[in-house]
């Protein structure tokens, strides 16, 4: 089932001319937009660009984003940026991140989380709808206030905007993409194994 929402289903011809893979300089100042967890001045900035249609950034965000938490950003060592990017199926991705964004800053990464974990069920039943109002009710919106969420085109706008300025800028051509300082890591999903050295080379540049 599709969103009922034209402006979400048209973002396909913006996001197609990029040629994004699907799922695949620093990645610039921390700004108001962005969505974070931990320590400001930690000693390492690491952000993540991900895209809530990405199956790779989902199993990255179920299999080792809690081990990452908390090791490092519930430990003070990293100030973790996380940055919606668009991949398809476009309406998952432009809904998720508005929806996510609606729930407010205390909300938005249960609800990143949630869509993650919901992107089985979308997948295999075609219903981005369903289960994302099921998350929103979770979050404590009624449906009237899930359909406007989605429905807002001003917000729609600034996160095309956001996602079309990091392709831009960072040279994000696929997702899950991660800078760790002004590292760049675009291969994919990331082991502990490679966060641990890539936290202590970002450490180890910035003494």
């Amino acid at each position: 089932m599709r969103l009922d929402r034209r402006s979400i289903i048209a973002a396909a011809a913006a996001i197609a001319t990029l040629a994004l893979a699907a799922c695949g300089g620093g990645g610039g100042a921390v700004t108001a937009d962005d969505m974070s967890l931990g320590k400001a001045d930690a000693p390492v900035t690491v952000i993540e660009y991900a895209s809530l249609a990405c199956s790779h950034c989902a199993k990255w965000n179920k299999e080792v984003f809690p081990a990452f938490k908390t090791k490092y950003i519930d430990t003070g060592k990293v100030h973790y940026v996380f940055r919606e990017f668009a991949t398809a199926p476009q309406e998952l991705a432009a809904a998720g991140a508005l929806l996510a964004r609606c729930s407010g800053k205390d909300k938005y990464f249960t609800v990143v989380d949630a869509v993650f974990h919901a992107q089985d069920e979308i997948f295999t039943t075609g219903d981005i709808r369903g289960p994302l109002l099921r998350i929103a009710q979770t979050a404590g919106m009624n449906e009237d206030q899930f359909n406007k969420c989605v429905s807002d085109e001003k917000a729609f706008e600034a996160f095309n905007a956001r996602w079309q300025k990091y392709a831009k800028d960072a040279n994000i051509e696929g997702t899950p993409t991660f800078f760790f300082g002004t590292d760049k890591y675009d291969k994919g999903e990331l082991s502990m194994a490679e966060i641990d050295a890539a936290y202590a080379k970002a450490l180890a540049a910035k003494k």
